[in-house]
């Protein structure tokens, strides 16, 4: 397990996105320069391109927007009911510009309001997860590429540290709802030490993109959960 830090916290202060923080971290959004009810600024998967997020990719039971909490505090809502939902953002430089030699680890705050009933990640069947951030480092493939990633999950049924490989893909329970629902939590990864134990060797030097991600569609259920904070860790000092 290589975890920095899980714990009950409330969000932390607003700033704006892409803002180098004094100690060297670097803050990829924290929602607050978006009004109530709009779309992140994100983008969205069409085909194979990530297109900025829009209405018509948006739908009632499978959607992200943001949300003021009850301190007035802006946040990333996700709900599906019986979908998958996902935004995301490629590393381009523009909204995300993450190199592993400066920014070795990723943080972000959520809460999980609703999980799928009964969903577990080692078990295709019952395979969703109300809460998700990935970490794509690259596709890879001859005839189908398939990307090559690490989902960290907040899973409705599995134990914290739980590690399930579904190939190029490997799911890293980081948060549980063993522990309860309803509190926001701090998940900060050393991702690049996290790619070392789940896939050997070291991964690439700047990841493809990351992924906010929630389902319930294989439980034909409801997965609800708020985003905070998104933020590049540079190595501890």
């Amino acid at each position: 397990m290589i975890l920095l830090a899980v714990a009950s916290a409330p969000p932390a202060a607003a700033g704006q996105a892409s803002e180098p923080l004094a100690n060297g971290d670097l803050l990829v959004d924290d929602f607050e320069s978006r009004e109530p009810g709009a779309l992140p600024d994100w983008r969205y998967l069409v085909g194979k391109s990530l297109v900025p997020l829009a209405d018509e990719h948006m739908r009632p039971r499978e959607r992200f927007y943001i949300h003021v909490d009850d301190d007035d505090n802006r946040v990333c809502r996700l709900y599906a009911e019986g979908e998958a939902v996902h935004i995301g953002l490629p590393n381009t430089g523009e909204r995300l510009d993450w190199d592993f030699a400066r920014h070795p680890g990723l943080s972000w705050d959520w809460r999980v309001l609703e999980a799928p009933a009964n969903a577990r990640e080692d078990n295709e069947r019952f395979n969703d997860t109300p809460a998700a951030v990935y970490v794509i480092f690259r596709m890879e493939g001859f005839l189908f590429k398939r990307p090559r990633a690490i989902k960290y999950a907040y899973s409705a049924t599995l134990p914290v540290d739980t590690v399930v490989s579904y190939g190029k893909l490997k799911v890293i329970v980081v948060s549980s709802g063993l522990e309860g629902y309803g509190e926001w939590q701090n998940i900060s990864r050393d991702v690049v030490a996290d790619y070392r134990a789940v896939f050997g060797g070291d991964p690439p030097s700047r990841p493809l993109s990351i992924r906010l991600w929630g389902d319930s569609d294989n439980t034909g259920s409801v997965a609800e959960a708020d985003f905070d904070n998104i933020r590049l860790l540079a190595p501890a000092q």
